[in-house]
């Protein structure tokens, strides 16, 4: 029993040193793209430790991302979950940057940026020939292909996709998804790194819409086709869902929380890229997404979204 005691101590002992010495190894983090995703991958990187260079070309992006993490650190400190050094060392890890060359040093490269194709590819294309030939370049794209993006670079097996959720510093998922010349080194040091940043990652391969999104998109495209049908209201598709289904947010209110051009994307990935007719984005969301009716980031989607307020409110256009 001693020796098995011992055994496992060393053990866990080894493990620690080899995620501490992947930390030490992979220091240097950049992050492309400040917005909603990228300021939170950002946050979580510095909290614990790593350098971090947050870029993007407009600098009101930059700073409104550095003022969103600020306000997310002093609600952690006002909830006790870290201390007032705690807070003061992150910022301290924390950089701006407006060039993309800003990131050429770094040891880990992250693109979180809008979920266009082409502009990921020109961001690869444009990173290959910046960064040092070691740096692994990882994707935070919710559907695009990995193979695709990395066939931009002279690096394809040391491009991946690294799928976190929003919002990054609560949701502990994520999704690392290899590419088809993905090296198993990559990988490895990838779902690694993702453990040490207190992340549970998942493996997953390179097929349109990956896992979340693959199942995700469908559901909430029928809540779409649901209200666009008159099967029933905004309220009520969400309460079924909530109180039936146990969801603790409604599909709708998801789709706001989301995006509804980021739903709408996704599903033309899937559509394109799986060839199946039940992807077709529902005719109510590409409506809305035209019209501007984005959700929670225009101020109106399925519901109004006033500052200050979280009551629900349903958008005069779906009230009978």
């Amino acid at each position: 029993m001693q020796y098995f005691i011992s055994h496992l101590t060393s053990h866990i002992s080894n493990l620690t040193s080899h995620i501490s010495n992947l930390n030490r190894t992979m220091n240097n983090i950049s992050v492309i793209g400040a917005g909603t995703m990228g300021n939170g991958i950002a946050h979580v990187f510095a909290m614990k430790g790593h350098k971090v260079t947050l870029i993007d070309i407009s600098e009101v992006a930059l700073e409104k991302a550095m003022a969103t993490i600020d306000k997310n650190l002093e609600r952690m400190l006002a909830k006790e979950r870290i201390s007032g050094d705690d807070k003061a060392a992150t910022l301290a890890n924390l950089q701006t940057a407006t060039e993309l060359n800003a990131a050429a040093e770094a040891d880990l490269v992250i693109e979180a940026a809008t979920e266009n194709v082409d502009l990921k590819l020109k961001i690869f294309k444009q990173l290959d020939e910046l960064c040092k030939p070691a740096t692994i370049l990882a994707s935070n794209t919710s559907s695009i292909s990995i193979t695709k993006i990395a066939a931009a670079t002279n690096r394809a097996e040391q491009v991946i996709g690294m799928h976190f959720m929003n919002p990054v510093p609560v949701m502990k998922l994520v999704e690392v998804i290899n590419g088809y010349s993905t090296s198993k080194e990559t990988t490895q040091r990838v779902m690694e790194m993702s453990q040490a940043l207190g992340k549970v990652p998942v493996k997953v391969n390179d097929y349109p819409g990956f896992v979340a999104n693959r199942i995700l998109l469908p559901m909430l495209n029928e809540a779409f086709y649901a209200l666009f049908e008159g099967v029933a209201g905004v309220e009520e598709i969400d309460t079924v869902m909530k109180l039936g289904m146990a969801h603790p947010m409604g599909p709708l209110q998801l789709a706001d929380f989301i995006g509804l051009d980021v739903c709408l994307s996704i599903l033309r990935v899937l559509h394109d890229g799986l060839g199946n007719p039940k992807y077709a984005p529902c005719p109510l969301l590409v409506n809305m997404v035209m019209a501007g009716k984005l959700g929670r980031k225009s101020g109106e989607g399925f519901y109004v979204y006033t500052k200050g307020s979280k009551d629900l409110v349903v958008s005069n256009q779906f009230l009978a």
